[in-house]
């Protein structure tokens, strides 16, 4: 039963996945639903995919499957001109051998609506973005902010139920985008229609949006609140995208205990003992104490004046503890560090280990994980199993039907060495995802047959980077799938 004075889903995306014609996913699995009159940010890197899930929305893209309701009604199939829905792109796309007049009423005038109605309803969208006056301007005269807000006036003419924002404020200088972001937001309260806002900016969107789809690899990682989303990450990718964050590995040693860092911790989050985990930490949450009192025992290596607050990097051991804080500190000063229970946030650590189920070739009984070039003795994986005249045979010589036999592969990413020379390792890929867990950065490589390896290194590499992966054979383990 509904409940009373809830607010009705506008627009509900169910299990939608796109996929172009090379077999590339660029959105899968997304599954949301938005309220009548929201903020709604899709946040995330380029790539992500989620120009395409607004392209979607707009009609302008359709998905390979799944459902786009707009209250309540299929519209997958709908064109753009029939979707009360109107987009702002980033590109303004407004008409400069048209003066401002003219630009907005575009649309209008090709539904043909008389005259006094397109002048009224001009005016009352440049009263909108507080422009009246400037029908007559050449859009060449225009700031870039007053451009971006006649672009939305345009949007806004026509009534939409639906405002979609493609990263509109990505050409305007940091002291113009700063401005119009609470802009955007006012009008958005004014307005009371729905706004679907894609940014990869993470402060654009903690500032303005009444819930956050944070989305990496064509998937949303997590929906909720800016309060949520910065507090309470569901995952690592999660916490070192939104803001600055120090993410440490480490393992509960106990009820509300975690340690991490090479100190013990009271933490919050009631995870079972022996669970490895992900502490995050934001800066703003350590505080710097003498050596003696702090958890954490460690050497200024490095102070950036920000302006509001020093920037000040800690290493303890082998770990880098980033800490923003008023009172300045001296490289090589000898400090401690404390973290209040509610400045901890713990989570179920992820990608902690290389883990493929693989079939076996019945040509020659290798691995079919990248076309046998892990090799494995099926001898030592397959109780009472040997090679007879080169054929794979039970304790009673009877031969071995491998198809439905499974192997599990395990490789521990610490064991993962990458290179730039392409010849060095085993496979090649590029480097799709890094986060820096304190001691070391954890990389997600996925190959040239789509498999994605974690690798755990020292050393920093870039987005992108192609790189050959170097798998030592006694580094992997084999099991049968029972």
């Amino acid at each position: 039963m509904e409940k009373i004075n809830e607010v009705p889903n506008i627009i509900s995306l169910k299990n939608i996945r796109r996929e172009f014609e090379d077999g590339f996913a660029a959105v899968e699995d997304f599954t949301l639903d938005i309220k009548k009159g929201e903020f709604v940010t899709f946040l995330g890197p380029s790539g992500c995919g989620k120009t395409t899930t607004l392209r979607m929305i707009a009609g302008f893209d359709r998905p390979t499957s799944g459902e786009i309701l707009l209250d309540g009604k299929e519209i997958s199939m709908l064109p753009p001109n029939k979707r009360p829905i109107n987009t702002v792109f980033q590109r303004y796309a407004l008409f400069p051998h048209l003066n401002i007049f003219d630009n907005i009423a575009f649309g209008l005038k090709l539904k043909k609506l008389p005259k006094q109605e397109i002048t009224r309803k001009v005016k009352k969208a440049l009263e909108m973005v507080d422009l009246e006056g400037f029908e007559k301007r050449r859009v060449t005269t225009l700031s870039g902010g007053q451009q971006q807000r006649i672009a939305i006036a345009r949007a806004l003419v026509n009534e939409p139920e639906i405002l979609l924002l493609d990263e509109p404020l990505g050409a305007l200088d940091l002291k113009m985008r700063k401005e119009m972001q609470l802009e955007l937001k006012d009008m958005h309260r004014k307005l009371g229609i729905t706004f679907i806002y894609v940014t990869h900016d993470q402060e654009e969107a903690l500032t303005m949006s009444d819930k956050i789809v944070v989305m990496s690899e064509g998937k949303i990682q997590q929906i909720g609140t800016p309060e949520d989303i910065y507090n309470e990450p569901k995952n690592a990718f999660v916490a070192d995208f939104i803001g600055e964050s120090n993410i440490f590995s480490g393992i509960m040693t106990g009820k509300l205990k975690a340690r991490f860092c090479g100190a013990e911790f009271d933490c919050l989050d009631d995870i079972e003992t022996g669970t490895h985990i992900d502490a995050v930490i934001r800066p703003e949450d350590v505080i710097i104490t003498s050596e003696a009192e702090g958890n954490i025992k460690g050497e200024v290596i490095s102070v950036i004046f920000k302006g509001i607050h020093y920037e000040i990097t800690v290493l303890s051991g082998k770990n880098e503890i980033v800490i923003q804080s008023t009172k300045q500190a001296k490289v090589g000063d000898r400090v401690g560090l404390k973290v209040e229970p509610d400045g901890i946030h713990i989570m179920e650590a992820e990608n902690t280990t290389n883990k493929f189920e693989t079939g076996i070739s019945d040509k020659d009984y290798s691995l079919k994980l990248l076309d046998g070039k892990i090799k494995c003795d099926l001898t030592k994986v397959i109780p009472n199993s040997k090679l007879k005249e080169d054929t794979l045979v039970d304790g009673n010589d009877n031969e071995i039907d491998t198809e439905k036999i499974k192997v599990i592969v395990t490789i521990n990413p610490f064991d993962i060495e990458m290179s730039d020379d392409e010849e060095a390792g085993i496979v090649s890929g590029h480097i799709i995802n890094l986060i820096y867990k304190g001691d070391h950065y954890s990389y997600v490589v996925r190959t040239d047959d789509e498999e994605d390896f974690i690798v755990n290194d020292e050393d920093l590499w870039n987005m992108d980077d192609r790189v050959s992966l170097i798998i030592p054979d006694e580094s992997v383990s084999f099991a049968l799938k029972k």
